[in-house]
């Protein structure tokens, strides 16, 4: 475990190096180290498929899923401590405070975190690392960046990875055996969590790295902005108009995800989430928490973000209803690093 740890800090560190070393390959301003990122991106798509996607897939055949959701809700309350603490960190007092009642609430009413009363009790789960938190304080994102096991990031927000490594209140886990175990545990019940979402995109998308590159530079602006309106001329990740102003309906980020009104309709309302369905249900995909589309009772399904009109997602469903998504693990490409913790 203690090279895994390594090897995940040398992947931040690869970016920054290549950075540096000026190895800027491709055309997209967003995207300088295309080449180098496809190529990594195939190696992680080969990792995923050969041994995490079927490990997952035997994992939510055998286990209960109840047992699924207990195991989700326990990490992702874990995962709800560093949550807090950057959104303290990013002068969101009431978000970060609900964060702490919610883990206060789920650690002990539910019964250490396998029980996600929270959600119940009506405190949103929010999702938020350190790299949002730079991106808060002004610091640029820097170039897209694909690391090998990691998946996608940026400049910025591998250089602040260590720093969620350390965040992390599992690894204070001891003794080490156990720790492991439950990091191998956690990282194929978040790809198991994904599976149909996953599988959709590998359907859907003629391309599926532009699609995730796009998706999740759009995620990240839109955590950084949190909506907020940004002047055109900045860049993306860092106030472009993207998930946050375009949202689902398209505008400027590309084309629209919610059907049309008809002539003299109204418009059609968003799906509402479905009956009988407990939003905790909904809330315990990780990482590390994403919100997702309900195709039945067992398998959330995450949507897409709008998607700009060079993406290839034109054979995506136009009338899927549209959630926030969190593009990271959607394919699993990010999903490994949980190993590493």
């Amino acid at each position: 475990m203690k090279s895994l740890l390594k090897l995940a800090h040398a992947a931040a560190a690869l970016s920054v190096v290549l950075l540096l070393t000026g190895c800027a390959t491709g055309a997209n301003p967003k995207d300088p180290l295309e080449n180098f990122n496809r190529a990594m991106f195939s190696f992680n798509d080969n990792v995923d498929q050969a041994v995490l996607k079927p490990t997952a897939t035997a994992y939510k055949s055998v286990v209960p899923s109840i047992i699924q959701t207990a195991i989700g809700n326990f990490f992702g309350n874990i995962g709800d401590v560093w949550t807090a603490v950057n959104n303290l960190l990013q002068g969101n007092i009431e978000e970060g405070v609900t964060d702490v009642m919610r883990v206060a609430v789920n650690s002990t009413l539910g019964i250490g975190g396998l029980i996600d009363l929270g959600s119940e009790y009506g405190m949103a789960k929010h999702k938020q690392d350190f790299g949002a938190t730079l991106g808060t304080w002004g610091i640029a994102s820097g170039p897209y960046v694909v690391l090998p096991f990691l998946g996608s990031t940026t400049v910025r927000d591998a250089a602040a990875l260590p720093v969620d490594f350390k965040g992390d209140l599992w690894e204070l886990k001891y003794p080490v055996r156990w720790r492991n175990t439950g990091s191998a545990v956690r990282v194929v019940d978040q790809r198991a969590a994904v599976l149909n979402a996953s599988n959709l995109i590998e359907d859907a998308a003629l391309d599926r790295y532009e699609f995730i590159r796009d998706g999740y530079l759009q995620r990240r602006a839109n955590k950084i902005n949190r909506g907020r309106a940004q002047p055109a001329s900045t860049s993306q990740d860092d106030g472009e108009p993207s998930a946050g102003q375009a949202d689902v309906k398209g505008g400027a980020g590309g084309p629209s995800l919610t059907p049309a009104a008809a002539p003299g309709q109204q418009p059609t309302a968003p799906e509402a989430r479905p009956a009988g369905v407990p939003q905790s249900s909904i809330d315990r995909l990780e990482p590390e928490s994403n919100r997702g589309i309900q195709l039945d009772a067992k398998s959330p399904i995450l949507p897409l973000p709008a998607i700009p009109a060079t993406s290839s997602m034109s054979a995506f469903p136009a009338t899927a209803p549209a959630v926030e998504a969190d593009m990271r693990g959607v394919t699993g490409q990010n999903i490994i690093v949980a190993l590493v913790r």
